[in-house]
């Protein structure tokens, strides 16, 4: 009876989780229509898969993060999302989302996962906390994409575990070392992000795993 009630409690608990992603209100708009990387997204991708997935990336990102009630959450009512004629791959600023016609245009692989890969990583920049923007640039790109990671979308194209040559070398290198990191301490990046939301220092590697950050890179590139 016990397991049955426990197996109830956290039904309802990841359907609350649920409706409260489904709460955030999510728009696609995609600027670049009339260009070949528009024409691909509306034909490969969609304004509807990508909204679905960008509730779906906030539900995975509310979970990594342990951040089970409102209080833990950022006040965030709109995330929205531009497909826009640019360069690079994409950007999140103020709550919106730029991602390039460009990129997806010639991305040469199935296009619809990495571009879901990508909403990850920026959807984790709209609700992760920086440390007031005192954390490292390469910290808060390490973290997007451990959450990328962690919602199991690798691209090919990633460094291998203990590559890297700093720690807070960003991206692929750091969400690896974070994975590291959260492998000694279960829910080690949930904490992590939670100590950073007033603000950022080194010990808190110290805080929650007992060694140096430069203690931690070297154990994990030996």
């Amino acid at each position: 009876m016990a397991h049955k009630i426990s197996s109830f409690l956290s039904f309802f608990a990841i359907l609350a989780a649920l409706q409260l992603a489904a709460a955030v209100d999510y728009t696609v708009t995609n600027t670049a229509a009339a260009t070949p990387g528009g024409v691909r997204f509306t034909n490969e991708i969609g304004v509807e898969y990508t909204t679905q997935t960008l509730g779906s990336a906030t539900n995975f990102i509310w979970t990594t993060f342990q951040q089970n009630t409102e209080t833990d959450k950022k006040n965030v009512a709109s995330v929205n999302v531009f497909i826009d004629d640019m360069d690079g791959v994409a950007y999140t600023s103020n709550d919106e989302i730029h991602v390039s016609a460009n990129y997806i245009q010639g991305y040469s692989g199935d296009v619809r996962n990495e571009i879901t890969g990508v909403l990850y990583h920026e959807m984790t920049h709209v609700w992760q906390w920086n440390g007031n923007g005192q954390a490292p640039g390469g910290l808060i790109e390490g973290i997007a994409d451990y959450v990328r990671l962690k919602a199991g979308n690798v691209p090919s194209h990633w460094v291998q575990p203990g590559q890297g040559d700093r720690w807070d070398q960003g991206y692929d290198v750091t969400a690896r070392f974070l994975d590291y990191c959260n492998g000694l301490r279960d829910g080690f990046v949930a904490e992590l992000n939670k100590k950073m939301r007033d603000g950022y220092n080194d010990g808190f590697f110290i805080d929650l795993l007992g060694k140096t950050v430069d203690q931690l890179w070297a154990e994990y590139k030996a």
